[in-house]
């Protein structure tokens, strides 16, 4: 049985919408991660937007709950129920059916759909809830009913706000296979395992903590895919499910080793994070150092950790993939359309960790021995700091042991680094979720967006905000708010293009358009009013500037995607953009820096496109017939049943919303600016085109014209040329200078031997020493030079009876250094510039009394 796919058409069936699973990471400031099903329906809930006119939803959600406030990472692979990335289903009531209907519709799945036993359930209530209760009894013998307080049985979206009681369906997993102290309703053991919570969403607390009924109460329902799989396939753990075996088996194979008692946790920790990781990536989560991405690092690193205990010592997640498409069964198109990108990116992440983990290991174990009740938080940010060891994962180790982490000391060394991936997972509430969007909704709707093919448009005002998001009727001269139009030529800031900007006009006076948002689907514009006054009502000449520029620089990031494609291979994913009427931002996925040469041939080629006016061809089409037409999605994207396509030629097909020029000559030059990495394994593109071509060609025109000025040949390369020769002599000319000594040394003769003891101006001295022994057979030299505060010495000997080193020993304390060498060569150094004449006539007296 597919079970996802027996509850959506189960609901179906009741006249519940179809909602497809939201992206992985929420519009939603205050979650790192989508982690429930209602999430995608908090502004519902909330009342922030209007209900919709099918009041009932179901879904299967893929969530995640590994950062921020909701994480199972540290339970992961050790008990049978927590996963990294689980799918939960849900039905979903907004002030349309109640209690009765969920119950009945929860029981109705249960027993007949999926077919569990009747005498193997069991369900809970608030204990305030009477009328759960006794809806509850038509369905089920009342000795099953328990009634439990607000910690078990009641269910809130925050301090304040929609809250209620829940009622939980529980299934007994039997006596024989859990019989601890705590295997009993309402104990902590596994015996009876919770599968659906049914939440009942009937007031609304105040700020003073009382409960408020709500006028339309609703329903929000979850339920655990995994867990309800490994029951119908009468397993005690969610990992010898199908939905993990496979992957465990797959693992056994890549490792050439079957799993026992003693290694089984590293196999389902392995199962569990590629699910995680894949989705992630798939979603377009990146590998990096902050928020959601460091999340995603630490997943995969953990796992790298324990396929590390099972003999891995290269990158191995890649070969998992193809088995976790399997278990999918095709519901999520995403893991199958970025499956290469997917493996692409395990691999370069594993390969970068499997660099550093046997050291890193290696120093853990040394550690150990000198742990007796916390491990030292030095050696665990050490860890993190210079071998990639995530906190979390030190302390997995370190549980294993049943000891944990001075974590006082490595949080003190990461504040003293100034880490930033703590604060990164702090959000703040956007201001926006506050202000009057559900009585603008109620009141006018949806504004339509006229833009595609207008730059100018006669419109009327619907709505005014002020800057705080607060419906008014007027904004007066000098005021910044928001306006809504009931027709917009404006575009909405969304999918790498900016908000357009512009202004509204009539006989009476101009407000500048700043920028322009979306705002629960209502397209808004940021407004400053300048002279008289705007109200709501009034018709204004609303006007587009600066439109075609940014079309140009969003199309020319079309015909780039296509181009890094051609040149890189398929394996090129968009990862970012940005878009405005200046330049344009392309981030992408590559592993390493393109060549010049790499970055030549995707400027040519591009310029080619621009070049053969290419004619622009844009449709809306079903989903399916746009993937089926080839055209390339965003990463993490949610695209409804009808998408926009836009189409160049055969060069370029994609899926977007954004505003484009009709035929890619309009584009004109196409000049690359920048390329540089933004993160591991993604490399970005900056560029210009249009009229910014113009002025960034004109710069670079005039640079050079001032370059020829400069070196006095039109001729560039040759005048550098000319100029690299010239210094090249000059360097020579001024080394030979710095290294001879014009000035006659001192010399005199002892005996047969020569002997020079001076102080040397410039020159060096080592290699003047070097040229005395190498031009007199017998020879005694002793140079002293002053450079900056400090005196070097320099002792040579040739066929002498005075010892260079000895003589160097000798001399060297008087100017405070020290110093020594070979009987024939040595060398000191002196802090005391002050004495370098007493060495010098001490030098004389040393050498006269050695030769003498």
């Amino acid at each position: 049985m597919n079970i996802r796919q027996e509850f959506l058409d189960f609901f179906k069936s009741k006249d519940h919408a179809v909602i497809s699973s939201m992206p992985l990471v929420p519009d939603d400031a205050t979650l790192l991660f989508t982690n429930a099903g209602m999430v995608q329906f908090k502004d519902i809930f909330t009342g922030a937007v209007p209900i919709p006119s099918n009041p009932r939803a179901t879904s299967c959600q893929l969530c995640v709950r590994a950062g921020g406030k909701h994480n199972d990472l540290e339970n992961v692979g050790y008990t049978a129920r927590h996963h990294t990335l689980f799918e939960m289903l849900g039905n979903f009531s907004f002030g349309d059916y109640f209690k009765k209907d969920a119950i009945a519709y929860a029981w109705e799945f249960i027993t007949v759909n999926l077919e569990l036993p009747i005498e193997k359930l069991w369900v809970t209530v608030h204990d305030s809830d009477d009328e759960a209760y006794e809806l509850w009894k038509e369905h089920i013998s009342e000795d099953r009913i328990l009634r439990f307080g607000d910690k078990d049985n009641f269910w809130s979206m925050g301090d304040t706000g929609a809250c209620g009681p829940c009622s939980e369906i529980f299934y007994d997993q039997g006596e024989e296979h859990f019989n601890s102290p705590e295997d009993k309703m309402g104990g902590d053991g596994d015996r009876f395992l919770e599968i659906w919570n049914l939440v009942f969403m009937q007031y609304d607390r105040d700020k003073n903590g009382n409960l408020n009924p709500l006028p339309k109460p609703s329903i929000d329902t979850g339920m655990g895919l995994e867990r309800v799989v490994a029951i119908k396939e009468g397993v005690l753990n969610n990992f010898d499910s199908s939905l993990f075996q496979p992957l465990i088996k797959k693992m056994e194979q890549i490792c050439n080793k079957k799993a026992t008692a003693d290694t089984i946790g590293h196999y389902r920790v392995i199962a569990d994070h590629i699910r995680a990781v894949s989705f992630m990536l798939a979603q377009g989560i990146r590998f990096g150092s902050e928020g959601r991405e460091y999340v995603l690092r630490r997943i995969l690193r953990r796992a790298v950790r324990h396929g590390y205990l099972l003999g891995m010592r290269e990158a191995y997640m890649a070969k998992l993939v193809d088995t976790l498409l399997e278990t999918m069964n095709g519901h999520y198109s995403e893991l199958e359309e970025q499956k290469d990108y997917i493996k692409e990116q395990l691999t370069l992440e594993e390969e970068r960790f499997f660099k550093t983990i046997e050291k890193g290991m290696n120093l853990f174990n040394e550690e150990l021995p000198n742990t007796k009740e916390k491990f030292s938080g030095e050696v665990a940010f050490k860890l993190y700091d210079t071998f990639g060891f995530p906190l979390d994962l030190t302390q997995d180790m370190l549980r294993e042991k049943e000891l944990e982490v001075d974590i006082d000391t490595f949080e003190k060394l990461m504040d003293n680094q100034k880490a930033q991936a703590k604060a990164s997972q702090k959000f703040n509430i956007d201001a926006s979720k506050e202000g009057d969007f559900k009585q603008i909704l109620e009141k006018v709707g949806v504004n339509e967006f006229v833009g595609y093919k207008n730059t100018s448009y006669r419109s009327k005002i619907v709505a005014l905000l002020d800057e705080n998001y607060n419906q008014v009727d007027i904004l007066n001269s000098g005021q910044t708010g928001w306006v809504m139009l009931d027709k917009t030529p404006f575009y909405a800031e969304s999918g790498g293009q900016v908000g357009d900007i512009g202004a509204l006009e009539d006989d009476e006076h101009i407000a500048i358009i700043k920028n322009t948002k979306k705002f629960f689907g209502m397209n808004l514009s940021l407004v400053e009013v300048v002279g008289s006054t705007l109200k709501v009502g009034e018709e204004v000449e609303a006007v587009v500037v600066s439109r075609e520029e940014v079309a140009k620089h969003h199309s020319a990031t079309h015909l780039l995607q296509s181009a890094l494609k051609m040149v890189l291979g398929d394996g090129v994913s968009q990862a970012g953009s940005l878009n405005d009427d200046k330049r344009l931002r392309f981030d992408f996925t590559y592993a390493k820096a393109m060549t010049n040469e790499q970055i030549d041939e995707v400027q040519d080629l591009v310029n080619s496109m621009i070049a053969h006016g290419i004619e622009g061809d844009i449709k809306e089409l079903p989903i399916e017939e746009a993937k089926k037409s080839g055209a390339i999605a965003m990463f993490g994207e949610k695209y409804g049943d009808v998408v926009r396509v836009v189409k160049f030629g055969d060069v370029s097909v994609e899926f977007c919303g954004g505003t484009h020029v009709p035929n890619t000559s309009a584009i004109g030059s196409f000049y690359i600016t920048k390329e540089s990495g933004v993160s591991a394994g993604v490399r970005r593109i900056e560029a210009v085109c249009g009229l910014s071509a113009i002025s960034y060609a004109k710069s670079f025109i005039k640079t050079v014209q001032q370059a020829q000025e400069e070196v006095k040949n039109k001729d560039l390369i040759l005048g550098i040329t000319k100029l690299k020769e010239q210094i090249k002599t000059l360097k020579t000319e001024l080394n030979d200078a710095i290294n001879s000594n014009t000035s006659p040394l001192d010399e005199t003769m002892i005996g047969d031997v020569k002997v020079v003891v001076d102080i040397v101006d410039n020159g060096d001295i080592k290699k003047i020493t070097d040229d005395l022994k190498n031009g007199n057979d017998k020879v005694a030299i002793f140079l002293l030079q002053i450079k900056g505060d400090k005196v070097m010495m320099v002792s040579g000997v040739k066929n002498a009876s005075v010892k260079a080193g000895d003589w160097i020993k000798h001399i060297a304390p008087i100017v405070n250094g020290g110093g020594g060498g070979r009987p024939d060569f040595a060398q000191a150094g002196g802090k005391d510039i002050s004495k370098v004449q007493q060495a010098k006539d001490e030098a004389i007296n040393f050498v006269k009394e050695q030769l003498s």
